[in-house]
């Protein structure tokens, strides 16, 4: 029954209520596209015209001529042809937190309908993600338990268009002979490299050929595990090779070596790794040696003097 409340008082000044609800017939249209939608599928009703018009109804929007009775599946994916942004559900939304309202038409449809958009969990206020915008597909999320109404679609969502699925791929690498022979010396505490005929330069780790010449390479030379850091880049993402991030990954010339090597540098704060720094290998204890680089968790600073930049200009 009505009732009134005096205009200073909060809340509406008039309410008119249903205690036992009200039924209503829907018809044979709009009855059919309530029925769809409880059995989780979307129609619409073609009209004279030939246009499909979804939600259904019962004469031409456009002509006023009787729609033709024939229904059409449409959907279920559609497409956003303008949306309103809601960064302030009220309790009367279907949601607690930001959302969209959009009219979406459903694949195969001519017209639109309204309906929530679920675009995820926002902080109320929020501003419209940038990836909300009109041509977005989405796709409806039926309730589990449906009754035959509008509400039988509990929203929309947008469709997948993007996983960022958690990967690794663990492998063994088998080296040829250049590189097991090396790999062979690194598990004697011995760094080999391989004397190129033509250059004379020594390559290592040893490659089998001249990376600058191209002609094949035997001739061993060994090396001190002492060189120069020539580059370097300080890196702030996690490595478990790394002792702390941020750390330092960085060429060094071997003395003796004709090419540098990418290695991790420690022992020294990151931000007082510099070019021309001397340094040397920090081997792991030799119980743990084994045929593998990992046998030199790093180089790390001596105290010598720095290699002036003239000396190490052409390994940059």
């Amino acid at each position: 029954m009505p009732s009134n409340t005096g205009p200073s008082e909060q809340g509406p000044n008039h309410v008119i209520g249903f205690p036992g609800g009200y039924t209503r017939s829907v018809g044979p249209v709009i009855g059919r596209f309530l029925s769809e939608l409880r059995d989780g599928r979307m129609v619409g009703v073609r009209t004279a015209g030939g246009r499909v018009l979804v939600p259904p109804a019962e004469c031409d929007p456009e002509t006023g001529e009787d729609v033709t009775g024939e229904f059409v599946e449409v959907g279920p994916a559609g497409t956003v042809t303008t949306w309103s942004w809601v960064p302030r559900p009220a309790k009367e939304h279907p949601f607690d937190r930001p959302f969209a309202w959009a009219l979406i038409r459903p694949d195969g449809a001519d017209t639109a309908l309204l309906h929530a958009l679920d675009l995820g969990v926002f902080e109320a206020g929020a501003k419209p993600p940038k990836f909300l915008k009109t041509g977005m597909r989405v796709r409806p999320k039926y309730r589990a338990e449906r009754t035959g109404t509008i509400r039988d679609i509990e929203c929309f969502l947008p469709e997948v268009t993007m996983i960022n699925p958690q990967a690794s791929l663990a492998y063994r690498l088998k080296g040829g002979r250049a590189l097991g022979r090396f790999l062979e010396g690194i598990s004697e505490g011995r760094i080999i490299g391989h004397r190129c005929p033509v250059c004379e330069k020594v390559i290592v780790p040893m490659k089998g050929f001249c990376p600058r010449d191209g002609v094949p390479t035997s001739e061993e030379v060994e090396l001190p595990d002492t060189g120069t850091v020539t580059t370097f880049a300080v890196n702030n993402i996690p490595d478990p090779r790394a002792p702390e991030v941020p750390f330092v990954s960085g060429y060094v010339l071997l003395d003796g070596a004709g090419l540098t090597m990418l290695t991790l540098v420690a022992g020294i704060p990151a931000d007082q790794v510099r070019m021309g720094m001397r340094v040397k290998a920090a081997w792991r204890p030799r119980e743990e040696w084994d045929r593998s680089m990992a046998n030199i968790k790093w180089f790390e600073p001596i105290d010598e003097p720095d290699v002036p930049f003239e000396e190490i200009k052409d390994f940059m």
